[in-house]
């Protein structure tokens, strides 16, 4: 595994250095070069529509109690951090495509995730190392997350930021019903460390503290559950989990972010799994060309959901 992670850490790098020149903006359009996705597949039958984009069944009772999360994440204009870029109405068709291919023993509820903190290249004018979405960006994605009947997540890439600062700035956003966070610690760095010169990490007491943030907008604003999604990518990038207690209206969801062949990533899968808190829920993440580099191929849905614990949300970069 431990090539897996270096190839993705020059991978990552290289596309650092390659963006100083253009790095993003204040409204946080990304580094790389517009490239809008090309196809449009037959849409599948839409869920029935209930509170302010959740499908009925879900805004009863649990986001993620009894379904299956699948989807796409991707920031404006940055292809290479994925598919949910470009043309979003062509995007999100495609994840509907996506979704037909997953066996239908749970109800599935697709998720747009928004790469909103975006580490960039350069330190910016706090020396932070990261930008944000703009409101006109995340309206954007809110729009096509609810097209699909589904959810919203804020991805938070924060440099050298902490991480409840950033998503605090989203606050506006996430007193909707239907918004919640992903947070990538592999970008957490600490003062003095360039991101992608080496991964990044966290403590379970810092993802405390934004389960609690978020718990506390729940109440006061009498939302639905949150989910708080936490990647991973390995052992070492989220230190002192059993910080991290349960709070009352948030699902809390690891990720796994292993890379490689499927015997690679699921080698991650158990060592990161082992460690898991028992209310965080498992989730899993698939890398269309880091994945299936050499030949090999990208992990099918039946292989997917065979995993134990089952994952309740799968993403797809």
């Amino acid at each position: 595994m431990a090539g897996s992670t270096v190839g993705r850490r020059a991978f990552l790098t290289a596309a650092l250095a390659g963006a100083a020149s253009v790095a993003c903006s204040s409204g946080g359009e990304g580094f790389f070069p517009r490239q809008a996705l090309s196809g449009r597949p037959a849409p599948l039958d839409a869920p029935a529509a209930g509170l302010r984009g959740f499908p009925a069944q879900v805004a009863a009772h649990s986001v993620v109690e009894d379904h299956l999360l699948v989807g796409y994440c991707g920031a404006p204009g940055s292809p290479a951090l994925g598919r949910m870029t470009g043309d979003l109405q062509e995007a999100s068709a495609q994840l509907r495509e996506l979704i037909g291919t997953y066996p239908r023993t749970r109800p599935v509820v697709p998720v747009v995730e928004l790469i909103a903190t975006t580490v960039n290249p350069t330190p910016g004018p706090d020396g932070m190392y990261r930008s944000r979405a703009n409101d006109n960006t995340i309206q954007r994605y809110l729009d096509a997350a609810r097209a699909l009947d589904g959810q919203l997540l804020l991805n938070i890439q924060p440099g050298r930021a902490d991480f409840l600062p950033e998503v605090k700035a989203f606050e506006r956003w996430l007193t909707e019903p239907d918004v919640g966070v992903a947070l990538d610690p592999e970008w957490a760095v600490e003062p003095g460390v360039v991101p992608g010169e080496e991964f990044g990490v966290t403590t379970g007491a810092e993802l405390d503290g934004v389960a609690a943030y978020l718990a506390s907008l729940v109440a006061r604003h009498r939302l639905p559950e949150k989910i708080m999604v936490y990647h991973q990518v390995a052992v070492t990038v989220v230190r002192d989990i059993a910080g991290l207690k349960r709070h009352n209206g948030v699902a809390v969801i690891n990720v796994v972010d292993g890379i490689g062949s499927a015997e690679a990533k699921k080698a991650t899968w158990d060592q990161v799994m082992k460690r898991r808190p028992p209310h965080v829920k498992a989730g899993f993440k698939l890398f269309y060309q880091e994945d299936t580099r050499g030949g090999q191929p990208l992990m099918t849905p039946e292989q997917v959901v065979g995993l134990q614990p089952e994952p309740v949300y799968v993403v797809y970069e």
